[in-house]
């Protein structure tokens, strides 16, 4: 009996697009921020040494980011108090903004689901820290649909980390035999999620994913509405 869908964060319910430009455009506003002008050579410093750090990871611990950044900062004479750190990241997260977009149909299907009598959750990889994290999914109205929000930054684990996963079910006092992951990675998602026994959905709708590393989905859903087709020849509780 399914009682639960759990989701992905980006290219799942959320768009992500990847873009150059903003790397200073994010340093420059969360400089400004502090009182502080723009400064290329600190963007060319992150972009050299600190970006590598964040992408294509193998690690499964999470990065500490405000640590990370604070690092960075430092490195340039700037030894900025928390709440200074803070008004950094923020203005940073924000100037981002363009990336990010809630997915066209995903406030839809998440009522759908719910009025299924589903219980939801996100479990997403963010180094972002969770408080800018949830400053969107409110934005967006995601937070108010979402029964819990799990997030790389605050438990630690990067999935395919079962952590994660265990967490929202534990939150939601769900079994794993009793839920459903929808995420479009391979990897961090199907075999993830289905490692710790949850049926998988690979959701294609943003983008292809064949990663070697990853595991064949028990389902694949080309658009959202394919979901609710999956959850309806599933028995509900």
């Amino acid at each position: 009996m399914l009682e639960a869908v759990l989701f992905d964060g980006g290219d799942t319910l959320v768009g992500w697009v990847w873009d150059e430009r903003l790397l200073g455009a994010g340093h420059a506003a969360g400089l400004k921020a502090l009182g502080r002008d723009p400064s290329p050579e600190l963007t060319a410093r992150f972009r050299a040494y600190y970006l590598p750090l964040l992408q294509g990871r193998e690690e499964l611990d999470e990065i500490d980011y405000p640590a990370l950044m604070r690092r960075l900062l430092a490195e340039f004479g700037i030894e900025p108090s928390a709440d200074e750190l803070d008004r950094f990241l923020l203005a940073e997260h924000e100037a981002w903004a363009p990336a990010r977009s809630v997915g066209a149909e995903t406030l839809a299907l998440l009522d759908a689901l719910r009025a299924r009598g589903l219980r939801l959750g996100l479990v997403s990889n963010s180094f972002d820290p969770g408080w800018l994290v949830r400053l969107d999914l409110d934005a967006w109205g995601l937070e108010e649909r979402l029964d819990v929000v799990v997030l790389s930054s605050e438990v630690g684990k990067r999935k395919p980390h079962p952590e994660p996963f265990e967490r929202a079910l534990r939150e939601l006092g769900v079994a794993p035999s009793r839920a459903l992951f929808v995420g479009d990675s391979r990897y961090h998602d199907v075999k993830g999620a289905g490692e710790v026994g949850l049926a998988t959905v690979q959701a294609l709708w943003f983008r292809t994913d064949d990663d070697p590393r990853g595991r064949d989905p028990d389902h694949l859903a080309h658009a959202p509405a394919g979901v609710l087709e999956i959850v309806d020849a599933i028995p509900t509780a």
